[in-house]
């Protein structure tokens, strides 16, 4: 059987958590607990190396006498490899590391990886790997990189599990093929050989419209708003803005200039359960979780208010409809977004999704999961004057199902990028695409896009997200996302049909580079894609 996650079914108290888990690292960690070697296990089969000669050939590249047999099966670039993933550090102080490793989202990862990676005595090693990465990341020689954790492990040995390894391994690497098999499939269906585009109309999409804009707060209790009012525009269609995890009100701030120089109203929000601050918050010691379970209902039930308080202002109801509303939104927002357009939680589905085995590579299912916890009945999430939706990178599989992604009525898009590890493409987008029943929808990839493609921006990072995760081109993918929303919400909110002729495979094929290229398709035969769970 594969591992699981589990997830705490409820919340300790957190300052006894935190002083209790110290505790016992501390103790764990006193002189003659460490590691002194690590045991790969397959079955009855078992082998060891010593940590002294892995950090041996960590500094010096020398290969001692122990590790030159395993070395016959692996080439000069391989070892290289390895040399440096012994030393390479995630810039992350020990504070930041403790506050999210006791987070239930913390302490399911580590109930997870604690399965493959154990104690001594063949204990699930969650504990010990908790203690190893704290202490570790307090280390000032070198910080957080693996060498040290392996050095600060608190049992004598460290056993790793292969064969379960070996079994998650194989469900991964099946995982990214099917992913790469009906990647290509998609795209070769949405080739078009006669493609019919106006250069003109594409350039007048990319670039920045006519109107001078102005920013307005609009702050609510549960939400955080600067409103983008495009100057001499009246009851301008409204376009809501909404971060992922971790995001404020900068993040989609390139899209919402973009929009309202075209003239759309815009309203970026911020919301403060989810929010950059909330995960300042949480690495000072100030908040128990990353994400309360209660944000799944609180975020659209804020954009909600939010309309009503737009709605009852006499002077922005002249400047804003607000019966034609698009909403649009990254990751966690474009779950936000999606509920809002109609998707309706599947209780049914969760139940039998959760918890999330480990070789899904979802990391997005300990987010949707949480819901299970949310008291019940849960109140309705959409709203009727929302039109029209775009979710970039959004997760929903398990909390919305088939029948929850089948209640969305309105014109829909979701973007997705083949290379997302946090809401996968195929489980969270392309699966997904297959159950929407919306007359109008659309599926855009980004072939080799991330989970930070469309909303990498250096300056407003609180931790650093290496290259590797951000993707090839970030600049294109945003140049992608002005384009095609600005179609879309042309289209649809602005009911200006010309722009339609933007969204389609051969507009796609003409917009799309080299460096990211770019596809989209109307629909999808899951029975061709050959589409499994």
């Amino acid at each position: 059987m594969p591992s699981v996650i589990k997830l705490p079914c409820q919340h300790r108290a957190w300052g006894w958590s935190l002083g209790a888990g110290l505790v016992q690292t501390l103790l764990l960690a006193l002189p003659g607990f460490s590691a002194e070697r690590i045991y790969a296990n397959y079955g009855p089969v078992e082998r060891y190396i010593s940590v002294e000669a892995l950090e041996t050939y960590a500094e010096t590249g020398e290969l001692t006498e122990e590790l030159e047999g395993y070395s016959r099966y692996l080439s000069d670039e391989q070892l290289e490899q390895i040399r440096t993933a012994l030393l390479v550090s995630a810039d992350l102080d020990v504070v930041t590391v403790a506050q999210f490793l006791y987070t239930p989202q913390g302490e399911a990862i580590l109930e997870a990886l604690g399965e493959i990676v154990q104690t001594a005595g063949r204990q699930n090693g969650a504990l010990a790997i908790r203690g190893a990465l704290i202490l570790a990341a307090a280390n000032p020689d070198g910080g957080l990189n693996l060498i040290n954790v392996l050095k600060e492990f608190p049992t004598q040995g460290i056993r790793v599990d292969l064969r379960r390894a070996s079994l998650i391994a194989r469900r991964v690497l099946d995982q990214i093929r099917q992913t790469q098999r009906v990647t290509a499939q998609i795209t070769q269906q949405a080739t078009s050989p006669n493609s019919r585009y106006s250069p003109a109309l594409l350039n007048s999409l990319a670039a920045a419209g006519p109107y001078e804009w102005t920013i307005l707060e609009f702050n609510q209790p549960m939400l955080f708003t600067n409103l983008y009012l495009p100057e001499g525009v009246e009851n301008a269609a409204l376009a809501v803005l909404s971060h992922g995890v971790g995001g404020n009100r900068t993040t989609l701030a390139y899209l919402a200039e973009h929009l309202a120089s075209h003239g759309f109203a815009v309203a970026v929000v911020e919301h403060p359960g989810s929010s950059e601050a909330q995960l300042t918050a949480l690495f000072s010691g100030r908040a128990r979780q990353a994400i309360e379970p209660e944000e799944l209902v609180q975020r659209p039930q804020a954009i909600q208010d939010l309309l009503d308080a737009l709605d009852s202002d006499p002077l922005l109801r002249r400047r804003i409809d607000v019966d034609q509303v698009g909403v649009l939104g990254q990751s966690f927002g474009a779950y936000t977004s999606l509920a809002l357009a109609g998707a309706t939680v599947n209780w049914e589905s969760l139940k039998n999704s959760c918890p999330p085995e480990v070789a899904q590579l979802n990391l997005s299912l300990l987010l949707q999961c949480s819901a299970l916890t949310l008291p019940q009945p849960q109140p309705r999430l959409s709203d009727r004057r929302v039109r029209a939706a775009i979710a970039i990178n959004p997760l929903g599989s398990a909390i919305f199902g088939q029948t929850g992604f089948a209640n969305i009525g309105v014109p829909t898009m979701l973007v997705s990028g083949s290379a997302d590890t946090v809401t996968p493409a195929l489980a969270e987008q392309i699966r997904p695409f297959t159950w929407l029943d919306a007359a109008q929808k659309y599926l855009v990839l980004l072939q080799g896009g991330t989970h930070f493609s469309t909303i990498y921006d250096p300056e407003t990072e609180i931790i650093a997200v290496p290259q590797a995760a951000i993707g090839p081109a970030p600049e294109l993918a945003e140049r992608y996302v002005r384009v095609l929303s600005l179609a879309f919400f042309q289209t649809y909110l602005a009911n200006q049909p010309d722009y339609q002729s933007v969204l389609s495979p051969d507009y796609a094929e003409f917009l799309s580079q080299e460096a990211l290229p770019l596809t989209l398709v109307r629909e999808l035969d899951p029975e061709q894609l050959q589409l499994r769970r």
